[in-house]
């Protein structure tokens, strides 16, 4: 995709990986952002006017379900499913998890239902909208009750938008979703041409930049210098 589409003003194109992350708890399991709905494998019909911007590169066997069975996960036994928001990337792979409770920010959801913020954000109710057990959370949210996985809001790209926090032995790392597409956003404030809130989403920039300077281990929203050619994580979290 051009890459001005994402960041303003800046030149070139880019490919982009659409992240989804497994988290094992002692309590349970987590799935933070669900990726493409599998459709998207073949035709990019389900994007309507989207397609326009984004030419999806999405085969058979990548979707989120075939690869948590790679993992030895079963996608039914998903516990927690959280969207950071509710654009098609981030939902696309609710459908793969039927058991799962779906936990999303209050505002998000409201957003999604007025008609005005379903015009500009391009949300599709068939993508999320599929009858799971709903958590509706206002604000920050501690998924399990002992601060180790944390819902934080980020609100600014979309009006209710939550990154995710999951603290480990020694360390913390933040997965940001699109309130921080990449390093060049964290490193020189190049915004998107589109948001909801452009001075929330600068606060929470600089917010990420204080986390960073303390110690946390970011993980970008759609960094490809972040990733390998396997889908892997190409940067070291310890």
């Amino acid at each position: 995709m051009e890459l001005r589409s994402i960041l303003a003003h800046e030149p070139g194109r880019v490919k982009l990986p659409i992240p989804s992350f497994l988290i094992e708890h002692p309590k349970g399991r987590v799935v933070f952002d669900t990726g493409l709905h599998r459709e998207l494998q073949g035709s990019s019909d389900r994007l309507g006017e989207l397609a326009k911007f984004f030419q999806v590169q999405y085969q058979s066997g990548e979707e989120l379900g075939a690869r948590l069975r790679a993992q030895q996960v079963d996608p039914e036994r998903i516990d927690y499913m959280i969207n950071s928001h509710l654009h098609f990337d981030h939902v696309g792979g609710n459908a793969e998890l039927p058991n799962a409770q779906l936990v999303v920010q209050r505002r998000e959801w409201e957003a999604a239902v007025d008609p005005e913020q379903v015009r500009r954000n391009g949300y599709n109710h068939a993508d999320f909208d599929l009858g799971h057990q709903l958590n509706l959370v206002d604000g920050e949210y501690d998924v399990f009750g002992d601060g180790l996985v944390s819902c934080i809001p980020t609100y600014g790209h979309t009006a209710g938008h939550q990154s995710l926090r999951v603290r480990l032995d020694r360390y913390e790392v933040l997965l940001t979703a699109d309130s921080c597409y990449m390093r060049k956003v964290l490193e020189d404030m190049v915004l998107p041409p589109f948001a909801d809130d452009f001075e929330a989403m600068r606060q929470v920039i600089e917010r990420f930049r204080a986390m960073e300077r303390g110690g946390t281990r970011l993980v970008f929203g759609h960094d490809p210098g972040q990733w390998r050619a396997d889908g892997m994580l190409a940067v070291s979290l310890q």
